[in-house]
């Protein structure tokens, strides 16, 4: 059981996060009319330190908190492929989210599939890029929910049955009132806690762990030893050759499903400007820095002799940090992990449910649908999504939410074509697209399916086969199929879509004055 003073810093922690989420309506102009886009993306008005905080928060998840670290308590070297991971996503945002911002703005469009939709005149391709994003966020969703689970019952803090279950709809019926009122305003100012509760609190356990463990040498030594079970180091801490092309693929091909994710372009496009995205994705390697320290922990757990249940690999930095850490400290990390949840939770329904509405709902069902009608629609589906996600988490075993979001990041990688590729040439043929998209999606499926639903799968045959990440190896199929049938497709002469985002070259937005526009 908890402490009292743990207890009383969790709850000072999650009030907090509540009494912002109301502060959220300072952020909206009085003079706007309500709009989807004002409801989704905050009127486009964020400043760099707002979009940055947005951006880290919406990117690293309370489940990456403790995935990551989990993952190096019972593997090893293998799990910090998030590092680079991260890393090499820095770049790509620079590049890929501040061109699409760009033609998002120039257009008036709110989601990807509405940029897919004027690129390549296809209504069927802009509904399966929606509907693979919407398909890929909703296990996503419900993994902030485990990774809360993990925490507090780590802690001490989550009651046994029914109490239990109160405390995480307790959590989420805040949050999902703020969302449903503000709409990205209330995780926008939810990050700002977020940042420095998790900052602060990192700082705190992994000085606390090189005090106790004699520093980051002593603690690789101690963690190799226990991994190795014989008393000596070895190389459970290293990748061994065998590894590295693994290591390789699932850190370049994570990094291009991360920026197609509907909740990432949601927090991107709320930007006031292609040059504030630029500098808050410069920024964003602070946030890889506190990726890498969780996972350090991980090591740390191994090195002071936590044990993790069987199968919940992701309680062992909870573990740690109930162990080495006073009341008072231990219930802020806590806290802070907690609210690292509700910011991506937030963004991933509102993300869901804008996609839902601008290319499922006004495309096929309600055309004509008011701008007021669109945001009380979005409104309800964001609503829906957070309940559904509470309802799989109690419903379901963990695992299946953990299956469902390795299928789920091998599918959003299938749109990458269609998206990132489609940002610099119109050459591939929508038709083509199409089919490559299916392709991908069924060969990506199936190769994780066959695998024991593990995300990395062997090619080849021989005595060596390759081990890489199963979703790039659908997306080479995918690409393949793409610019085969382009080529096949042009040759006979069937037409293209009317392509309406009129991409020059070198496209460059200016930034134009913007009442609403807020930097902290």
């Amino acid at each position: 059981m908890a402490d009292g003073a743990m207890t009383t810093t969790f709850l000072a922690v999650i009030g907090g996060a509540s009494l912002l989420a109301v502060t959220a309506r300072r952020l909206r102009p009085v003079d706007r009319l309500p709009s989807l886009e004002g409801w989704a993306l905050a009127d486009r008005s964020l400043g760099p330190g707002w979009t940055w905080l947005l951006l880290g928060g919406t990117i690293f998840t309370a489940y990456t908190f403790t995935a990551v670290p989990g993952l190096a308590y019972g593997n090893g070297a293998p799990a910090f492929f998030a590092v680079p991971y991260t890393v090499i996503v820095c770049p790509l945002a620079f590049v890929l989210l501040t061109r699409l911002w760009s033609v998002a703005r120039r257009h008036g469009y709110v989601t990807a599939a509405d940029f897919v939709r004027g690129r390549y005149g296809s209504p069927p391709l802009a509904l399966v890029v929606a509907l693979t994003g919407i398909l890929a966020t909703m296990p996503y969703l419900a993994l902030q929910l485990l990774g809360i689970r993990a925490v507090l019952t780590a802690g001490g803090l989550y009651p046994r049955g029914a109490a239990g279950d109160l405390v995480m709809v307790a959590l989420f019926a805040g949050l999902a009132v703020a969302t449903y009122r503000h709409g990205l305003r209330a995780p926008t100012v939810i990050s700002a806690l977020k940042a420095v509760a998790v900052f602060v609190s990192l700082t705190a356990v992994c000085w606390l762990v090189l005090e106790r463990l004699g520093g980051p040498g002593a603690v690789f030594e101690k963690a190799a030893r226990r991994l190795a079970g014989t008393g000596t180091a070895d190389s459970a801490l290293l990748l061994s050759p065998e590894q590295q092309p693994a290591y390789a693929t699932l850190a370049l091909g994570s990094a291009l499903a991360l920026l197609m994710y509907p909740h990432v372009l949601t927090a991107g496009f709320a930007a006031d400007s292609a040059r504030t995205v630029r500098r808050a994705a410069v920024a964003l390697p602070a946030w890889t820095a506190l990726l890498a320290l969780f996972g350090f922990l991980g090591i740390a757990a191994l090195a002071t002799g936590v044990r993790a249940p069987e199968g919940g690999a992701e309680a062992a930095v909870p573990m740690l940090v109930d162990r080495l850490m006073p009341g008072p400290l231990a219930g802020l990390v806590f806290g802070a992990i907690t609210v690292g949840a509700l910011v991506p939770a937030a963004v991933m329904s509102i993300a869901a449910a804008t996609s839902f509405v601008r290319n499922v709902y006004v495309e096929y069902v309600h055309p004509t649908a008011t701008p007021k009608r669109q945001v009380r629609i979005a409104r309800a589906v964001s609503l829906t999504a957070k309940v559904g996600a509470v309802a799989f988490v109690f419903g379901l075993r963990d695992q299946d939410a953990v299956n469902l979001q390795l299928l789920g990041g091998v599918w959003i990688l299938q749109i990458f074509p269609a998206v990132a590729v489609g940002l610099f040439t119109g050459w591939l043929h929508r038709r083509a697209l199409l089919a490559g998209w299916a392709v991908g999606m069924a060969s990506g499926t199936y190769l994780v399916v066959r695998g024991g639903f593990s995300s990395i799968v062997p090619l080849g045959v021989g005595a060596g086969p390759l081990e890489i990440y199963a979703g790039l190896a659908a997306l080479l199929l995918n690409l393949t199929v793409a610019v085969a049938g382009t080529a096949a497709l042009t040759r006979l002469g069937v037409p293209r879509g009317a392509d309406t985002t009129d991409l020059p070259s070198r496209l460059t937005v200016r930034r134009r004055p913007e009442t609403g526009a807020n930097t902290p």
